[in-house]
């Protein structure tokens, strides 16, 4: 598609920057950027009382949200964005705008396989977004669904084994094997990146390196949107980071190359396109070893996010759905 293309064409990569075993390659904006982002995020707009986020009943759905926007702007909620609170956790399985003064149910996840009731009546933004390796799996797997079914569904049972088996890894246990367990058990490594990794100028986006591998990419279309999604987002990274299952594979100085050539790698020819679930169109891609989405509005790119494939990622069959019936480890059904 041609106006992500052009957006990511348009890239300057900064020298990168490291904090313990994460590593950030900038990617910079080659021109000035003048009017400000159109849209406000989700947290900014929970804290000015104009958003909310709900059960979509009483009775709730673990696969949808309700949120509704009475706002006189447009509400970016980002891909695997954790929202804290009402029957349990979940985490936002695409990136999308809600329109202002307007209502959607959203696709989620479920990221707390042990709990099914009320905590407090609306979500709150937990200012994190899920592990990178775990949102990889998932974006494979909303992928596959747009394309078969035109539905943005992930495969649950596949997210609660990730986390399982992540949580183990972390030594963090939880009663209600909640996701947010692990980022609290590594509070103080994640908040460390987070103050070693700052936006620099006209900085629109990063490519990030955990252990010295490339991870994923992260593109806005404005430096004031990624300067207040950065936070979120090397938290997500950063516990993949402190994951002594991922090795080193690259050194310091391989890095820059490592993430222009990932870039370059996005392929597009073969993206599949679909009427956004609120403002503008979703695209995807599968291609060249990468795998990812972007929101495009009115012929501009708001955000894209893309993952390397090569390192185990896959969505899961629903043969296995079937196999892990069979075998007795199936998810709970709410």
């Amino acid at each position: 598609m041609d106006v992500v293309k052009q957006h990511l064409q348009g890239l300057v990569y900064g020298p990168s920057t490291h904090s313990g075993h994460l590593g950030v390659v900038p990617l910079l904006a080659r021109e000035g950027i003048a009017s400000p982002p159109f849209y406000d995020t989700l947290k900014d707009a929970i804290g000015a009382g104009t958003a909310r986020v709900t059960e979509i009943s009483e009775g709730g759905s673990v696969p949808e949200l309700l949120v509704v926007n009475d706002g006189p702007r447009p509400v970016l909620l980002v891909d695997g964005e954790e929202l804290v609170g009402a029957r349990q956790n979940r985490i936002v399985n695409i990136t999308l705008l809600v329109p202002a003064h307007g209502k959607l149910h959203i696709p989620v996840s479920c990221v707390e396989a042990g709990r099914w009731s009320y905590r407090s009546r609306e979500f709150t933004s937990a200012d994190r977004a899920f592990h990178a390796s775990g949102r990889r799996d998932k974006m494979a797997q909303v992928n596959l669904s747009m394309r078969t079914n035109a539905s943005r569904s992930a495969d649950q049972g596949a997210v609660w084994d990730e986390i399982a088996s992540k949580s183990a890894r972390l030594d963090a246990a939880s009663s209600t094997r909640a996701a947010a367990a692990m980022f609290e058990r590594r509070h103080a490594d994640l908040e460390r990146y987070v103050a070693d990794l700052t936006p620099v100028q006209s900085q629109v986006g990063a490519v990030f390196v955990a252990r010295g591998r490339v991870t994923g990419v992260e593109v806005f279309d404005h430096p004031q949107s990624w300067a207040r999604q950065m936070p979120m987002l090397v938290r997500s990274y950063g516990l993949d980071a402190l994951d002594d299952a991922l090795h080193e594979t690259l050194d310091g100085a391989a890095q820059g190359l490592a993430a222009a050539e990932f870039v370059g790698r996005i392929g597009l020819e073969g993206a599949h396109m679909l009427a956004a679930i609120g403002l503008g169109t979703d695209v995807r891609f599968a291609d060249g070893g990468v795998v990812g989405g972007a929101l495009v509005v009115e012929r501009a790119l708001v955000h894209l996010v893309a993952f390397p494939t090569g390192l185990g990622a896959r969505p899961s069959s629903r043969g296995e759905r079937q196999s892990r019936r069979a075998h007795g480890r199936d998810e709970r059904v709410h």
